[in-house]
């Protein structure tokens, strides 16, 4: 399975998984506290304590009060790939897999502190790398979503040294903000 099929599955499940937490399992289950650890390590520590987080079957390993929802990297990828996702990404999240317009109201944060397995900085459901889709595999990021044009001054140029739009011109585009180096891309020029 690509990438962009796992990460496609991964927000079906943190969106259907939200609605479905209603569990919560103690943290000295094995498997669970590993998928737990991953899912925080998207998060920045003084957020870890606070944050919801629930598995690939929407059973919540923690319950939380600040507002952030994390799930672990999906189980069948290769590569790092846990996000810790406010309300509006949630929202963002369920328009993006249900292909359904979306418009942020307010200002949106999500955090990849653990950086990703990578998507085409053009096309929001591109499955793979190609030539023409400008494939970029981020280090530790944060993602912002905001209402329409308080973005627009952006560059869409990953590789411009800072912040750089994604999705540009499209209802899912978003800030992505570099908090460190990217990993080497694995079979990538």
């Amino acid at each position: 399975m690509t990438t962009a099929i796992s990460k496609r599955a991964w927000m079906a499940l943190a969106v259907a998984g939200v609605a479905a937490a209603a569990s919560v399992v103690s943290a000295e289950e094995g498997a669970s506290m590993s998928q737990r650890e991953d899912a925080l390590s998207a998060a920045w520590p003084g957020m870890v304590e606070g944050a919801t987080v629930i598995d690939w079957e929407g059973k919540g390993l923690q319950e939380g009060d600040n507002g952030y929802t994390c799930l672990p990297s999906p189980q069948d990828m290769a590569g790092n790939a846990p996000m810790c996702l406010d309300e509006v990404w949630m929202a963002w999240a369920k328009a993006w897999q249900n292909k359904e317009p979306f418009t942020a109201d307010r200002l949106g944060i999500a955090y990849m502190l653990a950086g990703d397995a990578g998507a085409s900085n053009l096309d929001p459901f591109a499955m793979e790398a190609t030539d023409d889709n400008q494939w970029v595999v981020e280090g530790p990021h944060l993602m912002i979503v905001a209402p329409p044009g308080l973005l627009d001054a952006f560059p869409t140029d990953p590789d411009s040294g800072g912040p750089y739009l994604m999705w540009k011109g499209t209802d899912y585009q978003h800030l992505m903000v570099p908090m460190g180096a990217r990993p080497v891309e694995q079979g990538m020029e």
